[in-house]
């Protein structure tokens, strides 16, 4: 038989809700709930680059049907779209600075390859007033925007997180329940102004 008694069982309930607050509102959950933006943050970065990677063989297609002659250039975006995916991407990646600069790199240069792509236009007006074309002219211009943002996204969260498992009380935290969870790579420019969506010309 229990010999608490309603007020010492009250009080204990009381300390319990009181200490809860306590931990919650110092931050306590702060780096698992940075970590789980950080991983929706990629999962954007990931969708919106295979969203481009999905129309590229629409627009070679249509390119080539008005420019077969320009076969280098095609053959070089083809073959940039397939280095791009064919990197494994998943979660593991944030936690490996090396995949993740290659994984870049990649992208980057599958963006060099459609900009080139782009400018191969200029010279075939009929192609410049196709109507799938200017469909997926417009498609490729919209995806640019949305890598830009996705990645701009991924930075801010990453930072976040970083920066919460490095400054007090997060450190604490960090070092005393969360000490598996290291600091998450991040994008970097690799050329000037990379932080901005590439101008892509029509």
């Amino acid at each position: 038989m229990s010999t608490a008694t309603p007020g010492r069982f009250t009080f204990r309930l009381a300390a319990m809700a009181l200490l809860a607050l306590l931990l919650t509102g110092c931050g306590i959950n702060n780096i698992p709930t940075y970590d789980e933006q950080v991983k929706a943050a990629w999962s954007q970065v990931e969708n919106q680059y295979q969203r481009r990677a999905d129309l590229v063989p629409n627009l070679v297609e249509t390119v080539k049907g008005f420019a077969e002659q320009e076969r280098e250039t095609l053959t070089a975006v083809i073959e940039a779209r397939s280095k791009a995916t064919s990197i494994q991407v998943d979660e593991s990646i944030l936690n490996n600075p090396e995949k993740l600069q290659q994984f870049q790199q990649a992208q980057g240069e599958l963006s060099s390859a459609l900009s080139r792509l782009m400018a191969v236009s200029e010279r075939y007006p009929d192609l410049k007033s196709n109507q799938n074309f200017l469909a997926l002219q417009s498609q490729l211009e919209g995806t640019e925007n949305r890598i830009a943002v996705a990645r701009r996204d991924f930075i801010q969260a990453v930072e976040r997180y970083n920066t919460e498992i490095r400054t007090f009380p997060g450190r604490l935290w960090h070092s005393f329940l969360y000490s598996d969870m290291e600091l998450r790579a991040n994008f970097e420019a690799t050329a000037p102004n990379a932080e901005d969506a590439p101008q892509v010309e029509f």
